[in-house]
């Protein structure tokens, strides 16, 4: 990698970081340059702007992050019943990258910036299409292999199965626990037995 390649990447990382545990509008540019150890000028020589940076992330550092750990999973699982509460369990008890103090980055940048944010918008609905489309498609793909009912609705599993952990995300942040993650798995898991 070279050396602007380099710079770019570790100023991307250290954006995240900084924003998935202090809030996109609450970090500044300044903030971001502090950690990073770049100058201004290094900074503006990668990015015109703030909002170009924060594209940059969800393009570039969060789109290859999520496929890896929320669509990747469920593109060869053969029971989706299993396959799906699996990948929340995981996602929610397992997974080191994603803080529950911190709930979650796609959430927490859907709330703070699309009200306002075209370019946040669009990219962040793209990856949210994308994790909606391939766990509709593998609750299909368990009905016709008769994991999962016919008269099963794909899409209303897959809202219902979303909002859910969405929403556990806050309450995990809210409390700084993943205690609070328990009784949801639970009721998750009988929810998902109602389908077969």
């Amino acid at each position: 990698m070279k050396k602007a390649e380099a710079t770019r990447l570790k100023i991307l990382e250290k954006a995240f970081d900084l924003i998935y545990a202090k809030g996109y509008q609450t970090t500044s540019v300044d903030d971001i340059i502090a950690t990073t150890e770049v100058t201004k000028g290094a900074f503006y020589y990668h990015f015109k702007n703030k909002d170009e940076m924060g594209i940059s992330i969800i393009n570039e550092l969060m789109k290859p992050s999520l496929t890896k750990g929320f669509i990747d999973p469920l593109l060869n699982e053969n029971d989706p019943v299993e396959g799906i509460y699996k990948l929340v369990y995981n996602l929610l008890m397992k997974n080191d990258f994603l803080k529950v103090e911190y709930g979650c980055p796609v959430s927490n940048l859907t709330h703070e910036m699309t009200p306002w944010n075209t370019d946040f918008n669009n990219a962040l609905d793209e990856l949210t299409q994308q994790w909606i489309k391939t766990m509709a498609e593998s609750v299909e793909r368990g009905k016709k292999n008769g994991f999962i009912r016919a008269d099963v609705n794909s899409m209303q599993v897959t809202m219902f199965v979303m909002s859910g952990y969405w929403g556990i995300r806050n309450f995990g942040k809210l409390a700084n626990s993943k205690k609070i993650y328990l009784p949801f798995l639970k009721e998750l898991k009988k929810y998902f037995e109602t389908l077969r």
